[in-house]
């Protein structure tokens, strides 16, 4: 949000920093996915899982040479868990661009994209 006046990273949330990019993608018209972790109770008192591995990034998506990338955003203070490590060494080792963002500036780097 410094972008857009916020005077500290520190006053981010994950949240945050993660809407902040996925603005800044949809303006460079990268099509990005926020991917939804973990397992919630339904109203009936079921549990849905959304089946997505242990360490898989907030967000991903594919740039218009296809290539895929996916982003692990954190706030300034986040830490890094072991399985989201794992997860990034193993998509990048498929030749996946993929890595922590804790600002829109960190998250073009990852993707390869200039700054305008």
């Amino acid at each position: 949000m410094n972008q857009q006046g916020i005077q500290s990273a520190t006053l981010l949330s994950e949240h945050d920093v993660q809407n902040l990019i996925r603005i800044e993608l949809a303006k460079r018209n990268i099509i990005c996915f926020r991917a939804n972790v973990g397992k919630v109770r339904t109203a009936d008192g079921r549990y849905f899982d959304t089946g997505l591995p242990k360490g898989f990034s907030d967000l991903f998506g594919f740039k218009s040479d296809g290539q895929i990338f996916f982003i692990e955003v954190k706030n300034k203070t986040g830490r890094v868990r072991p399985e989201q490590a794992k997860f990034i060494e193993r998509v990048r080792s498929f030749g996946a661009l993929a890595g922590v963002a804790r600002s829109v500036d960190e998250a073009l780097e990852i993707i390869e994209i200039e700054e305008i």
